[in-house]
């Protein structure tokens, strides 16, 4: 790079005190010196990267608010003269002194923790909000003065308001009433009536969603209320398929397992089920009037924005000794999903504004194309040349008679340079350019939901997409199985099941030999010596690798209602047309069902045991001993089971090959076949196990409890304890699932790139998806590299991580969204100013707020036009946020395409959306704009002309609908005014 970003190496605390003045030194021009926009260090830069990346965290810490105050300096130094007041300063102080009041009239209720009885709202100490969903922009009172100031508050028309109402004044009347009126007037009965239009359409879905019934239960049995007069602390009965209404703690189910699936479709974009556990001490309560019976309370923590996040505890005070059971968010169901399976009871803790779902949405805002910015700042312009030719022609009249008269007649008669038609063909226009783009049969189902920005589509700089739902398809194919020496793809898959059939017949014949001889099972050794393994044994091993770890369960639909008591267990069709596995993830999806299309079937898990259908329709049971969940920090997930025909303990991991290659015994093939399937779009996971004996696991075992019950520093601990397994692991295969991507993103998104946007990814999924995805869409290109960048805690760890990033070129970006806020917080300029450089970036692991909060900081940073494109619930933040909102209508519902600009089926169709109608927007309404007011200046030349000839009277020379449009109706001049 030619301009160095100052991200200062520091070595000392007083290096960082160093580093900070010379920040502050840069940060204003200093005589004779060139400083670039970056705010280049000259002396620091030049040795920057000579210099050892070596940092003491002491130094960062002596004088903390220098950092938190480094990027706002450079922000907001800003001149604060007549100039800035000219120019908007007058706006932003206004809108400051209207907040303050705001803020005054209507502060904010602060959020604390709260303690909910069991049923019995009425013990609430605080009053909480009303379970309603509201949408609307406006009320009964404030529409109208809401949809007049989003109009006036435009220089562009409020002068037209000013000249319209000139015309009242007898001394200033130039022409009809109706010439000036009958145009704003029909501006504003158009704007009146579509946001009337919008408004009703909102208070419909809201009244719908908040008309919905739901059982609620009481002492006296079960009665039916409304969403919106859900409480706090009442226990709520939520039926298969339906919509939670408020956030709540899981206590009782109808599955026996005691959990249940959900729907998370419309918080966090993910069409995958998530498993939620009840409370054990609800759960085991023999009938539901129970939970009136017992004297117990929930402690919650304060509402938050974080959706993957809950502290809270249960507590039964009528037992001896009272019961404390942890909650986290396993427990929790948050408002907007939808429950999957079984019947489900919770008690409510946050309703209305305190939902997780509502939080996480931004209030819709009133959009402005980037054209009728300009043109409002170009009738400015225009106003201060009207002003000037207005002065010049007062002047040489010689200020006689009531000059001041004669000033302003003359700026309504120059009133042409700025036409009132404009904003009539203006409209006109952008709503021809709408039904254009719903008429064209190339991109059949689109909607245009505004008439306002459709000239913004051809103007986007920073294109802002969802991954799953938007350039996925979220439908995982296996595609292929390496052993190391043998490589199985879609069309040997055969061989697969033959092997496997042959070897469990084999083992099937030994095992009846053996118990007609009484032979005892031969437990594991790990200690056993190491034989070559056939290649049919080696299949058998990795197919029931794949089989056993995973967190997938079996689900089966109930054939018939469950009598009176709605909580029992249900009759159910065990046969294979109707079983469906679900999982939080779908890559174990795709393997379970791999296996399944091979001939070894899952068929039944709890949270105990699972059990496995083998070809020849045995059937094995395996006890579940641990199961370790994936995180984003091992980058793998494993399980403990035992067979328990043969009494057999087995450790069976899988994860990334970053995270298992150290884990694996020596091999010289599993590097090079990841690279090779991670070039074919494929999305890798390398299968391990490990044998352990009796002993082996229990001393195990006693370490792992005595780990999760520590108090300090416990994930460490843990995590301690489960690595000491993952040693010497013997390495089964490794497997490629390939994501379905929608039709034509391929060469959607290299058209896009062509055209000069810049593609960033905003994901909520794992990070290894997330880049796995991006490079088989071509977001980024093969031969391009990928800087992913480590996960950061600290201002010293991320100062680390960006200096590391400074130095590459031409690099993709892969980042977290736990990451990102750190970054933000400390560098928020100089991370935004690296990132734009990139020619893509993907951000994982981002909440709904955390999409919003990208698209401003582009806005903010960079003032270039940005375009949110999303299919999913947990996407309208960022579609409103964005200065053109694209909303695809796929299978996470319609909420994203209803609340974007602009709703298409296709992913394809965005690139004839944006290149095709965008940018013919733009041009016809620049051309359409240009001919307006070059129509404009002739007849104001003309004007002063005729005025000058006639010793400078204030005379009109045309009247009629010339300011409407028409043609110019000429009349002839009074004799009084001569």
């Amino acid at each position: 790079m030619a301009e160095q970003i100052p991200l200062y190496p520091v070595r000392s605390a007083a290096a960082a005190a160093s580093c900070k003045r010379a920040a502050y030194s840069a940060a204003g021009p200093g005589p004779g010196a060139e400083r670039s926009s970056r705010y280049q260090l000259e002396d620091e830069s030049a040795h920057l990267d000579e210099m050892p990346l070596m940092m003491s965290e002491e130094g960062f810490e002596n004088d903390e608010s220098d950092y938190h105050k480094l990027p706002r300096a450079r922000i907001l130094r800003r001149k604060r003269g007549l100039e800035w007041f000219v120019c908007g300063g007058w706006k932003f102080l206004c809108t400051s002194c209207c907040d303050w009041l705001i803020n005054i009239c209507q502060r904010k209720k602060e959020l604390k923790a709260r303690t909910v009885w069991l049923g019995y709202p009425e013990k609430c100490e605080e009053k909480h909000p009303r379970n309603s969903i509201k949408n609307q922009k406006y009320n009964v009172f404030t529409f109208i003065p809401g949809v007049l100031y989003e109009q006036f508050k435009f220089f562009l028309n409020l002068y037209f308001l000013v000249v319209s109402c000139s015309q009242f004044v007898p001394a200033l009347k130039i022409g009809y009433l109706y010439t000036y009126w009958a145009p704003l007037g029909f501006v504003l009965a158009v704007t009146i009536m579509r946001e009337a239009i919008d408004e009703f359409r909102r208070f419909q879905r809201d009244k719908e969603v908040n008309s919905q019934l739901y059982s609620k239960l009481t002492v006296r049995g079960k009665v039916q209320v409304k969403s919106s007069d859900i409480q706090v602390g009442d226990l709520i009965i939520v039926e298969k398929n339906q919509r939670i209404p408020s956030d709540m703690v899981f206590l009782r189910t109808s599955e026996k397992a005691g959990s249940c699936f959900i729907r998370t479709d419309q918080l966090d974009g993910e069409t995958d089920w998530k498993l939620k556990v009840a409370v054990s001490c609800t759960q085991r309560l023999p009938a539901l009037g129970d939970l009136f019976s017992i004297n117990a309370y929930v402690y919650a923590q304060k509402p938050q924005l974080d959706i993957h996040s809950f502290e809270g505890t249960f507590t039964r005070e009528d037992s001896d000794p009272p019961i404390h059971e942890s909650l986290s968010i396993e427990n929790t169901l948050w408002a907007s999903t939808v429950v999957a399976s079984g019947t489900i009871i919770g008690v409510v803790i946050y309703t209305g504004k305190e939902t997780r779902s509502v939080m996480n949405t931004s209030n819709p805002k009133s959009k402005v194309g980037l054209l009728d910015l300009e043109l409002n700042q170009l009738t400015k312009a225009l106003f201060l040349a009207l002003v000037a030719l207005s002065v010049v022609m007062v002047t040489l009249q010689g200020f006689s008679g009531p000059w001041y008269r004669s000033l302003f007649r003359f700026l309504l008669l120059f009133s042409y340079i700025i036409p009132i038609s404009l904003r009539v063909n203006l409209d006109m226009g952008k709503a021809a350019y709408g039904w254009m783009i719903m008429k064209d049969e190339n991109i059949p189902g689109t909607v245009v939901r505004t008439s306002t920005i459709p000239e913004e589509l051809g103007r986007l700089v920073y294109l802002l997409t969802d991954k799953t739902g938007t350039l996925t398809r979220n439908e995982m194919v296996f595609k292929r199985l390496h052993l190391g020496t043998v490589s199985y793809g879609t069309d040997t898959m055969d061989e697969i099941q033959n092997q496997l059939m042959n070897s469990y017949s084999q083992t099937q014949s030994q095992t009846s030999g053996n118990n007609a001889s009484s032979t005892p099972p031969r437990k594991a050794q790990s200690s056993a010596p190491k034989v070559r393994k056939s290649v049919s044994s080696r299949v058998h091993e990795a197919v029931k690798a794949v089989a056993l770890c995973h967190n997938v369960t079996p689900v089966y639909e109930a054939r018939g209602a469950a009598g009176e008591t709605e909580f029992a267990e249900a009759d159910q069709d065990f046969s294979d047309d109707n079983r469906t596995y679900q999982a939080s993830s779908p890559d174990e999806v795709a393997l379970v069902q791999w296996t399944e299309s091979v001939g070894l079937t899952l068929v039944n898990r709890d949270l105990t045991s699972m059990q496995l259908r083998t070809p020849s329709g045995q059937i094995l049971t395996y006890c579940i001993l641990q199961t370790f969940p994936f995180t984003s920090e091992s980058k793998r997930m494993g399980v403990i089971v035992r067979d328990e025909s043969t009494a057999e303990i087995t450790f069976y991991m899988k994860g990334a090959d970053v995270a298992m290659s150290a884990v694996v015994q020596y091999n010289d093939w599993l590097g090079e076949e990841c690279g090779n399937m991670a070039r074919e779009g494929l999305r890798t996971l390398v299968v391990a196990k490990r044998a352990l004996t009796d002993e082996q696991y229990q001393d195990f075992e006693n370490r792992y409890n005595q780990a999760k019950l520590s108090i300090h520093d416990r994930t460490l601990k843990v995590a301690a304890v489960v690595e000491s397994l993952e040693r010497e692991m013997e390495l089964l295969c490794l497997t490629g699932v390939e994501d379905q991507l929608q039709t034509d993103v391929r060469p959607t998104l290299e058209m896009l790139r062509n055209a000069g946007l810049k593609i960033w990814m905003l994901t909520g999924d794992k990070l290894e998806t997330a880049t796995c995805i991006a490079k088989s869409s071509h977001l980024v290109s093969r031969t391009q590299d990928t800087h992913v960048f480590r996960p950061v805690t600290s201002r010293g760890e991320a100062h680390l991580e960006l200096n590391a990033f400074r130095r590459k070129h031409d690099c993709a970006l892969v980042i977290s969204g736990d990451s990102l806020e750190v970054c933000l917080k400390y560098y928020e300029h100089e991370f935004v100013e690296l990132a734009c450089q990139c020619p893509a970036v993907v951000c994982c692991r981002c909440t709904p707020t955390q999409k919003a909060h990208i698209v401003r900081l582009l806005q903010q940073h960079t003032g270039r036009r940005t375009c949110a494109i999303g299919d999913g619930g947990n996407d309208v933040s960022m579609i409103q946020a964005a200065d053109c909102g694209i909303g695809i209508e796929g299978k996470e519902g319609r909420q994203a395409s209803l609340a974007a600009d602009f709703s298409v089926s296709q992913f394809k169709h965005i690139g004839r959306l944006l290149v095709v109608h965008g940018r013919s927007s733009y041009k016809r309404s620049a051309a359409l704009s240009q001919f307006v007011m070059h129509r404009g200046l002739i007849i104001s030349t003309m004007q002063a002309v005729f005025s000058s000839v006639f010793y400078f009277a204030s005379v009109p020379l045309y009247q009629g609908f010339l300011m409407v449009g028409e043609d110019p109706y000429p009349v002839r001049p009074s004799s009084s005014g001569f």
